[in-house]
């Protein structure tokens, strides 16, 4: 009798093994032959090679969909493992994967989809060239569709990371001195792109991510220099980019990146004397091939109902 020992270090433990630990139970009969126990991150199997064997490639696929999707359910189980399962009263889920709009799976199988049609025309869009500029009102799921398309490559292995940059630029207000180190200083300008990852990433991994830098979060005036390649870049809040950072951020596009700027004409916070880089970009670049400029507006409103009819009587949208 010989042991295999596999690592589940890279995922939820809790989705693989299902509620009230069901999956592993399913597991187990699948391979009566097999002596299989599970501490911690490692699972340990006892029996004959060829058995574990066997048992190894069809728990990889189910490794590689729980990580892809974070999500398991006795449909996935079953194709998976190749035979039919009489499934528990507690995992009766329906599958989750039919519609043809997620873009990626968050934590516990939470589904983010394009809501809209100009979100998945963002979609469309970005899978066919590697600028996107979405361009609308507040409200309209702009940022969180970027995010997602970023997480969906990375999850996907198209790239090697995500970087998320907004100008540090105040909206209106005078924050003074902010306490704290650098980190500190600049993570409120940044936060709702923290918002939109904890959404997609589970809690563990996205520390991981941040603190091995596959996922870097910072201001547009650290992106001068460098050349962002193979990675999936995100400019949030580009009507408060001047001119020249603008111009900046697009020529540090490598030859495998996929950029995507984000920005609300409306909500320009910079000085009165300085020019919205974004109204340049837009009227310049608009007939470069390569570049979509996709422009949501009212109807692309996915927050609460109240906030279309706002931004109607402040005349952002008809």
């Amino acid at each position: 009798m010989n042991e295999l020992k596999l690592s589940i270090e890279q995922i939820n433990p809790a989705v693989l093994w299902g509620p009230n630990n069901d999956h592993f139970e399913i597991i187990k009969k699948q391979y009566p032959k097999l002596k299989i126990v599970a501490r911690g991150s490692e699972v340990k199997v006892l029996g004959d090679d060829h058995e574990l064997n066997i048992f190894q490639e069809k728990f990889q696929h189910l490794l590689q969909h729980v990580e892809k999707y974070e999500n398991l359910n006795i449909t996935d189980l079953e194709r998976i493992l190749g035979s039919k399962i009489d499934a528990p009263t507690s995992d009766l889920s329906a599958d989750k994967f039919a519609s043809g709009e997620v873009i990626v799976f968050g934590p516990n199988g939470v589904m983010v989809k394009a809501r809209t049609a100009n979100q998945r025309k963002m979609v469309d869009c970005i899978n066919k060239s590697d600028i996107l500029f979405a361009i609308g009102p507040a409200g309209t799921g702009k940022t969180y569709t970027a995010v997602a398309l970023a997480v969906r490559a990375l999850k996907n292995k198209d790239i090697k990371r995500i970087i998320l940059t907004r100008p540090a630029v105040e909206a209106g207000e005078n924050l003074g001195f902010l306490p704290g180190d650098l980190k500190e200083k600049i993570d409120p300008y940044l936060r709702p792109l923290y918002d939109a990852l904890d959404d997609m990433i589970p809690a563990e991994k996205l520390k991981f991510y941040l603190e091995n830098r596959t996922i870097e979060i910072a201001p547009l005036a650290f992106m001068r220099g460098r050349t962002l390649d193979n990675c999936f870049v995100i400019l949030d809040e580009a009507q408060n980019a001047t001119d020249m950072q603008l111009k900046m951020f697009l020529t540090r596009m490598g030859p495998s990146a996929k950029f995507i700027v984000t920005g609300d004409v409306t909500q320009i916070d910079l000085p009165k004397k300085q020019q919205s880089g974004l109204h340049t970009a837009l009227r310049i670049l608009t007939d470069i091939s390569g570049i979509e400029i996709v422009y949501l507006s009212g109807e692309d409103v996915v927050r609460h109902k109240l906030v279309r009819k706002i931004l109607a009587a402040y005349g952002d949208i008809q």
